[in-house]
């Protein structure tokens, strides 16, 4: 695991500094045309480039300080530093998009020619094809150290060569036509980078704030523990993220009622080994729930309750289901529609009306994964 987040390290930092580079270099000479051509749109590019090299500054510092092992005060490590560095990009962006959308409006309110020749168009030409290549690779490259300020950046760098390219024809159109587009596709610009940094502020407060896990995952987890055959079902996944590729988890069991307590201990050890393998998830919590085998009635009532139950729209699954002495109990997954207590009202009821003679004991769980 620690020779995993070396190189996820040194492939976030590698990466970052060829951002660096190509983004300043990419930055100076679009200065440099804008200022001398009186372009309003290409030094607002350029200023784009400056934050995209500023950005991948902090996603080098913000990968360090995240990569930093646990000690006393932070037992599950530093990694959610990353998502906070994320933040602070998202604010640059923000900014400089901002700025952008003064200055592009100042030009509309007071108009200044621009002054192009074919090697000021050449170099933007130059410079779209270099972001292209630059977004193309900073995004494989974000996705195989599972980086989100990577592919974010990458992402964002793809879009820019879009953007340039819009600057580009502007210049086009003004040689051929005499029009001057400059202030307004400055205004485009802006906007969109605006956009940008919401949506990136977006995911990262997702991050922080804890969200779904993803569906492939989950599924892959709960695929792996229902392989063993004493394991009729895997509910309750729960994972906490505390940064990239740093993830614990919780889940229950439905095992059979005969199983000893070692032989639960020694499947519980076996599969959290595989989980962690095979995801790098860490099980940190596995607890039990028990199925009859030995009860006949109990898998027809389960059936019979199970039908009743998923009758309302808002119970997605029950789960744990164990028939004892007079008394049914089960968990039911409700979804986000419901009051859970209203809803455990209506079920207890409904049960009861089947099952007048038993007691009824329902515990609700949160729709937290597919």
């Amino acid at each position: 695991m620690k020779q995993l987040e070396n190189d996820r390290s040194k492939i976030i930092v590698r990466t970052s500094i060829i951002g660096i580079i190509t983004n300043v270099l990419l930055a100076g000479f679009k200065a440099v045309i804008g200022f001398l051509s009186n372009s309003i749109a290409v030094v607002l590019d350029a200023v784009n480039n400056l934050s995209d090299a500023m950005s991948s500054i902090i996603t080098i510092i913000g990968a360090k300080l995240g990569a930093r092992h646990a000690d006393k005060e932070h037992p599950l490590g530093h990694g959610r530093l990353e998502y906070i560095s994320s933040m602070i990009v998202a604010a640059i962006v923000f900014y400089a998009g901002i700025t952008s959308l003064v200055e592009s409006i100042k030009k509309i309110i007071s108009p200044e020619t621009a002054n192009y020749n074919f090697i000021d168009l050449f170099i933007i030409a130059v410079a779209i094809a270099a972001k292209l290549i630059l977004g193309k690779y900073v995004k494989t490259q974000g996705e195989k150290a599972n980086s989100g300020a990577l592919i974010a950046s990458g992402s964002d760098a793809s879009f820019d060569a879009v953007l340039s390219a819009s600057v580009l024809a502007s210049a086009i159109i003004f040689l051929i036509s005499g029009i001057s587009l400059e202030a307004y596709v400055g205004v485009v610009i802006s906007i969109v980078i605006i956009k940008a940094s919401f949506e990136m502020m977006r995911e990262t407060l997702n991050d922080l704030i804890g969200h779904r896990t993803d569906a492939e995952l989950s599924k892959k987890i709960k695929a792996i523990l229902t392989q063993e055959p004493e394991v009729r079902g895997a509910y309750d996944l729960v994972l906490f993220d505390y940064g990239p590729n740093k993830s614990y988890g919780a889940v229950h069991l439905e095992l059979p009622d005969v199983m000893t307590v070692d032989e639960v201990d020694s499947l519980t050890r076996k599969l959290q080994g595989r989980v962690y393998k095979e995801t790098g998830i860490v099980l940190a919590g596995v607890s039990v729930y028990s199925y009859n085998t030995k009860n006949e009635l109990a898998a027809k009532m389960r059936e019979e309750i199970q039908k009743t139950v998923l009758a309302h729209e808002w119970a997605l699954q029950i789960h744990g289901f164990y028939l004892e002495n007079k008394t049914i109990r089960f968990d039911v997954v409700l979804s986000f529609d419901v009051s859970p207590e209203e809803a455990l009202n209506i079920l207890i009821r409904d049960i009861k009306n089947l099952y007048p003679d038993y007691t009824v004991q329902i515990l609700y769980d949160i729709d937290i994964t597919d």
